[in-house]
């Protein structure tokens, strides 16, 4: 039996914050499309439903499209008809008072205006969104919201499971240079060095002798333990202020022995409270 498409009509007010919403949707896993015409909507998702590669997708449909956006409603009840597809109409909306706020500060012009009043502008697109606001299955009020409160919110109530701040982990040699992408960057050159002892210099901190004699010191204890905290105190905030993804760097001298088996440990802590990954970018410079 063919998994079911998650599809998210995303649509509302301008201003109200779409384009962060697509951005949102897009960082926790959605392929995303804006400014989709309704009436190419079965079309897409029929070619999403062939390729098989999509499940979830979410598209943006806006009056922009003048004409072209009527068919909305009709389009959203025929998708959710079809076998195969789970369908949310999310409406974004917010106060006059806050999308004029927004329009003043980007100094956009707001598509219902042509020679009007913005408020007037605002206004007639209220009203030619009545319906569309009144079918939705998920309405939000992003009034008071920043960006990251939107994206905290799309996720605590569209993703079947809690959202996961995704972590990159990379061990590196600081002779190699610092990996442009890290957010964070522990050096572990401070402890003994597998390197001069001549049985383990082949190996690898993937290598259980290399592992084990660079975990059997109590410096590396308590570096470990205090590092493992501070990760656990900084990816709930890092979540909660919106970020995207969190690339940690351990380097040692080359990234072969110290950086690998430190950076294998902070993986297994993760594994549990991270969408964690690992990438050893200079082990198998050097042997």
């Amino acid at each position: 039996m063919a998994a079911r498409i998650e599809v998210i009509v995303m649509t509302g007010m301008s201003g109200a914050g779409k384009t962060v919403a697509m951005q949102a949707l897009e960082d926790i896993g959605f392929f995303c499309v804006d400014n989709l015409p309704p009436a190419l909507i079965p079309k897409f998702v029929e070619v999403i439903q062939q390729s098989g590669q999509q499940k979830r997708v979410a598209l943006a449909c806006d009056l922009r499209g003048g004409d072209l956006f009527q068919p909305l409603q009709d389009t959203v009840n025929q998708l959710r008809q079809t076998p195969g597809f789970e369908v949310l109409l999310v409406f974004l909306d917010a106060s006059d008072v806050a999308l004029v706020r927004r329009y003043k500060e980007t100094r956009r012009r707001h598509p219902f205006v042509d020679g009007a009043r913005l408020l007037d502008g605002i206004e007639a697109e209220r009203n030619a969104l009545v319906k569309v606001k009144a079918s939705a299955d998920l309405i939000l009020d992003t009034s008071d919201w920043k960006p990251a409160r939107l994206k905290q919110e799309l996720a605590s109530r569209l993703l079947k499971s809690p959202y996961t701040l995704p972590v990159h982990i990379i061990s590196f040699g600081f002779k190699y240079g610092i990996p442009i992408d890290a957010d964070m960057v522990f050096d572990v050159r401070f402890l003994p060095n597998p390197h001069y002892v001549e049985s383990l210099r082949p190996y690898t901190g993937e290598d259980t002798p290399v592992y084990d004699y660079v975990m059997q010191w109590p410096a590396t204890h308590e570096f470990l333990q205090r590092t493992e905290e501070l990760i656990d105190f900084l990816l709930p905030q890092f979540t909660k202020e919106g970020k995207s993804q969190l690339v940690i760097a351990v380097g040692c001298t080359g990234g072969k022995h110290r950086s690998v088996a430190v950076s294998r440990h902070i993986l297994e802590h993760l594994r549990d409270k991270a969408d964690a990954y690992l990438t050893h970018r200079d082990s198998a410079r050097e042997g």
